[in-house]
């Protein structure tokens, strides 16, 4: 008999610990939102990777929500480079 598992979300279900899906969870956040700058500025690739300070390669990989190859620390300063500043905030679960 297979048992079905019902998650709060997808990052529930895929990571290892409430701790490493709350990571998960805060950096596609913020790869949503800095894909979101980078179309609402229609820049192509190359653009977009000087802009963020990082290689076409990389911004590929943001684009795609590619969430393993990216730190939280590399998000932020990637948000930085764009000119925003990352505010994080602490709620109750």
């Amino acid at each position: 008999m297979n048992k079905t598992e019902n998650y709060a979300s997808i990052w529930d279900a895929i990571a290892d610990s409430p701790e490493q899906a709350a990571n998960l969870r805060t950096r596609s956040e913020l790869m949503q939102k800095i894909a979101e700058i980078v179309r609402q500025s229609a820049w192509t690739q190359t653009e977009a990777a000087t802009h963020c300070g990082i290689s076409q390669p990389r911004i590929n990989d943001l684009l795609r929500g590619r969430v393993s190859r990216f730190s939280l620390d590399a998000l932020v300063n990637i948000a930085t480079a764009l000119g925003r500043r990352v505010h994080l905030e602490l709620e109750v679960a």
